[in-house]
């Protein structure tokens, strides 16, 4: 290498590999505690619409802004990249009598990110 001249660039490329090892864990990072802000709104809205449905004899609200108009929360729940969280109601499962869900970092619906 140093016959090469290039003695001095191995230290440059080691410098340049941890900045981008990282960058890397920081994107990761950022990514998964966006998800955990969004799991945790769900959660919270999740218990107002649960109060909304047995107030109203398990009849679902048209939309999350029924949840603001009569006093469940405050504002419209949203997720960690500032998008409302979005309501189905029913649910597409027999079990479930709605879903709620965030479609996640790209925001695209049905995404492969989504969180439910």
């Amino acid at each position: 290498m140093r016959r090469l001249g290039l003695g001095r660039v191995q230290p440059v490329l080691l410098v340049v590999g941890v900045v981008a090892v990282l960058v890397w864990i920081g994107v990761r990072e950022r990514h998964s505690a966006g998800a955990r802000d969004t799991r945790a709104s769900i959660l919270h809205a999740r218990g107002a619409v649960d109060r909304y449905l047995a107030d109203h004899e398990g009849g679902c609200p048209q939309s999350l802004n029924d949840l603001v108009t009569q006093g469940y929360v405050k504002q419209i729940p949203r997720d960690a990249w500032g998008r409302p969280l979005r309501l189905v109601c029913p649910g597409k499962h027999e079990s479930s009598a709605y879903e709620l869900m965030s479609d996640g970092a790209d925001g695209l619906p049905g995404g492969l990110d989504r969180i439910e």
